[in-house]
């Protein structure tokens, strides 16, 4: 049975998150979720890198698809560095988006089949099924550096915080 780490929300609505809530400080656990061509990737995969995880509920929402083009816009500024968007999405809807935006410096996963990712860091959205929305970096060493769950899934991340631990 997985444990209740925190609440999220959806237009103040107040959600459960389960699984183990990720804190700075922790040395960031191998999970394993589908890209776009249905292939499992692994964090370990991208070892020796920097890693900024996006997470996110659906890339067919406003602020998802945001969130996804800032990251793919940040990505191609940094080197030796890893952004890893993750929702529950269909590895289709994230290769469709991708494709219609042209988004190519970010890697779309999806964590729908084991939800591997979503439990181990504590992003799981009880009652929907979905993933929170938030941000993970994780530096080279893979040590998680900075963690952002943010409490109203409506809204965006913090872009600058996030892009200040990778640089930091």
């Amino acid at each position: 049975m997985k444990t209740t780490v925190g609440v999220t929300s959806i237009n103040g609505n107040p959600l459960t998150l389960m699984g183990e809530m990720v804190k700075v400080g922790d040395v960031a656990q191998d999970f394993t979720a589908l890209n776009n061509e249905l292939k499992p990737v692994k964090l370990t995969d991208f070892n020796g890198k920097k890693v900024i995880l996006s997470i996110m509920p659906s890339i067919d929402t406003p602020v998802c698809a945001s969130q996804t083009r800032r990251f793919n816009e940040e990505a191609a500024k940094m080197e030796n560095v890893a952004v890893i968007t993750l929702s529950n999405d269909l590895p289709f809807a994230l290769a469709r988006f991708c494709g219609n935006e042209g988004i190519e410096n970010a890697i779309t996963l999806s964590d729908q089949k084991d939800r591997d990712f979503g439990y181990k860091y504590g992003f799981y959205i009880q009652e929907l099924g979905l993933l929170a929305r938030g941000i993970v970096v994780i530096n080279e060493e893979g040590q998680v550096v900075h963690v952002e769950f943010v409490k109203e899934v409506t809204n965006e991340p913090n872009y600058d915080a996030a892009l200040r631990a990778v640089q930091g």
